[in-house]
């Protein structure tokens, strides 16, 4: 790895934080929308923020907070189909790319502690 950006999970949870903005950016919910964006933003944030670390321990730690906005957005995304922020179909391919993304990150972390 040359750099963060070469690191496809960053690459897929950056692009899901640009989507999350996108879809909030005429809601009502201020409250939501604050939590969801800084959630969102946190997930390709902390990855790049540990890769910059430089040392295996704090970039896995890093992972780990990365994984914890994931879910968070996660369940964010659940509590907006709930009360009709996000139709179905929307929701689902957000959770479905949250997962995906939370699959990549326990991967990523594994290998990295592997190495320790």
């Amino acid at each position: 790895m040359n750099s963060f950006e070469d690191l496809l999970v960053w690459q897929r949870s950056k692009a899901l934080a640009v989507q999350v903005i996108n879809m909030l950016s005429t809601t009502k919910n201020y409250g939501l929308k604050d939590q969801m964006i800084r959630s969102a933003i946190s997930i390709p944030s902390n990855i790049a923020e540990g890769a910059e670390r430089k040392g295996p321990k704090e970039f896995a730690n890093f992972i780990s907070y990365s994984s914890g906005s994931c879910a968070e957005l996660m369940t964010q995304i659940m509590i907006a189909k709930e009360i009709n922020e996000f139709d179905d179909d929307n929701a689902n391919v957000l959770i479905a790319e949250c997962r995906e993304i939370s699959k990549m990150l326990y991967g990523l972390r594994k290998s990295i502690t592997a190495s320790l």
